[in-house]
């Protein structure tokens, strides 16, 4: 089945005065995505996500939502987006189901107290509908700001470093909900984040930027199975274990982290012979792991 194509951005350029913010972004989400939008603080991602919401604009490039232009078609175009930049703001001393309702009259759809009970509960805030927002940890506001986003019903969510400030517990909920957002709601969903292990978790689809720039995108999992094997073997005999390397396995390439551990980059079908000639060689492998392969492609990227 052919790919429809939710956004379509192309040679973003923007800058501020003298400061080039964005170069050259261009990406492609589809319908059904969870597309994760991966760069370093300060890579262009918040002002590439500000201009594709319209908040600021462009100097340079075109954006397309659901197919159409978003100069021309603005608020058709953004009546179908759901978003959270940076974090999410409420009346501190009204409760979570108050605030919502305002927030829906203010987005002019008319949503019944059972609609907004409804959001409560999926987003894991069920019995906390009258609490004040002022008593609510950052998580539950974050959690409270994606039921705000789904209040008119979008078909696109946008989410900025959404899990930025919280503890592993409430990552792991940020996360969940980001799932629950595709698989329960059928949104398509943009998440925005300096946090590679989360893209690794939850992104079918990726863009990596740099510098304003956007360098490569595509499949997570196609991208991560391009890339040669890193693993991190503990020994007992790291003389011996290098001496393999260097005369066994000559493509592969090592550090030695201390007197016990070395890591081997290494081509991903060489690894059961790896272990086999250390362990014939008489070395005692005592661990053989595999190291996040996103993360160290990634640096080589930013670092280029």
């Amino acid at each position: 089945m052919e790919n429809t194509e939710i956004i379509k951005v192309q040679h973003l350029a923007k800058n501020f005065g003298s400061f080039q913010a964005v170069k050259d972004v261009s990406f492609t989400v589809n319908k059904g995505d969870v597309f994760g939008f991966l760069g370093p603080n300060g890579a262009g991602k918040s002002t590439t996500i500000r201009c594709m919401l319209s908040l600021i604009k462009p100097d340079n490039g075109q954006i397309q939502l659901f197919g159409k232009d978003l100069n021309k078609h603005r608020n058709e175009i953004l009546s179908k987006v759901g978003s959270i930049i940076e974090k999410p703001d409420f009346y501190r001393y009204l409760s979570a189901e108050k605030n919502l309702a305002i927030f829906a009259r203010i987005s002019g759809k008319d949503v019944s107290k059972r609609e907004i009970a409804e959001m409560l509960d999926f987003v894991g805030l069920n019995g906390r509908n009258r609490d004040k927002v002022a008593g609510f940890s950052h998580g539950m506001k974050q959690r409270l700001g994606i039921a705000q986003t789904l209040l008119h019903q979008p078909d696109l969510i946008v989410l900025d470093e959404p899990t930025t400030g919280l503890d592993p517990q409430g990552i792991v909920e940020i996360r969940n909900l980001i799932l629950r957002l595709k698989s329960e709601q059928n949104k398509t969903v943009i998440l925005s984040s300096h946090q590679l292990s989360e893209i690794e978790l939850i992104s079918n689809r990726m863009v990596i930027i740099n510098k304003g720039q956007s360098i490569i995108e595509g499949d997570v999992k196609e991208l991560l199975n391009a890339q040669e094997m890193v693993v991190q073997l503990e020994v007992n005999d790291m003389e011996k274990t290098i001496n393999v390397l260097k005369i066994r396995f000559e493509s592969a390439s090592f550090k030695q982290i201390n007197e016990r551990i070395i890591e081997v980059n290494i081509e991903k079908q060489l690894v059961p012979s790896l272990n086999q000639t250390l362990v014939q060689e008489g070395v005692e492998v005592h661990a053989m792991e595999p190291k996040r392969k996103l993360e160290d492609f990634f640096m080589k990227i930013i670092q280029s």
